[in-house]
């Protein structure tokens, strides 16, 4: 589904990342952990055309799109939700929602796909007609992924879409995240926390520095120490 091979991204002269490789499989949800600053911001938008890249592919369902602006991938099937959770703040979430549907033809009705934002984020349909400044930090998170979802993507990146909010609220949008994998989209989630990682997430990657230092289970990560020290900070 995806493939990012040996991937190295400079910010001006800054060696941001290097030689990163992940790979994604179909239906696959995969979690690349890494702290502040490691890198994983940089994957995911390197992915999405916004930071290019010096060296390196990335393939998407076989397809070549290094290069590519972003507007030419998110048609091709990549739906985004970015750290920052980017919602138009003039615009309601009912808004913020369909304009995804404008961005992307699919064979669902536009109809079917809002739908689907809000089956799967049941908690958006009260704030309808509420714009993005009136809503909460765990409100614009539910927003940001909904309105990726309604582009109906064959792929999902979602860069920590836990961090900073109240623990009460992450199991909801965890629970949400989980349907989403069920109806068969593969997603990359972006996290700092070790202790964020769903336990639906069927491979970690894991980066320090801009340098992938592991890959596997969930179950293989928690007997590797060294790499634990440097995620969780266990002993």
């Amino acid at each position: 589904m995806l493939k990012i091979e040996k991937l190295n991204v400079f910010i001006k002269t800054s060696h941001i990342l290097r030689d990163v490789s992940i790979d994604l499989g179909k239906n696959e949800v995969v979690c690349l952990i890494g702290r502040n600053g490691a890198g994983k911001t940089t994957t995911l938008r390197s992915v999405m055309g916004f930071v290019p890249a010096q060296s390196g592919r990335i393939r998407f369902m076989e397809q070549e799109i290094t290069g590519r602006a972003p507007y030419q991938i998110a048609r091709m099937g990549i739906g985004y939700a970015p750290e920052e959770s980017s919602v138009f703040a003039d615009l309601t979430t009912a808004e913020n929602i369909e304009i995804a549907t404008w961005s992307r033809t699919s064979s669902r009705k536009e109809e079917e796909r809002i739908q689907l934002a809000y089956s799967v984020f049941p908690a958006l349909e009260r704030y309808r007609m509420r714009k993005g400044t009136q809503m909460s930090g765990g409100e614009r998170k539910m927003l940001s992924v909904a309105r990726a979802l309604a582009l109906d993507p064959h792929l999902l990146l979602l860069d920590e879409c836990f961090e900073g909010l109240s623990p009460s609220i992450i199991p909801q949008i965890a629970a949400s995240i989980h349907e989403i994998a069920k109806m068969g989209h593969p997603i990359v989630l972006a996290e700092s926390n070790i202790y964020h990682v769903p336990d639906f997430t069927d491979r970690i990657y894991v980066i320090e520095r801009g340098e992938i230092i592991f890959s596997g289970s969930p179950e293989e990560l928690k007997k590797d120490r060294s790499v634990l020290r440097i995620v969780a900070g266990a002993a």
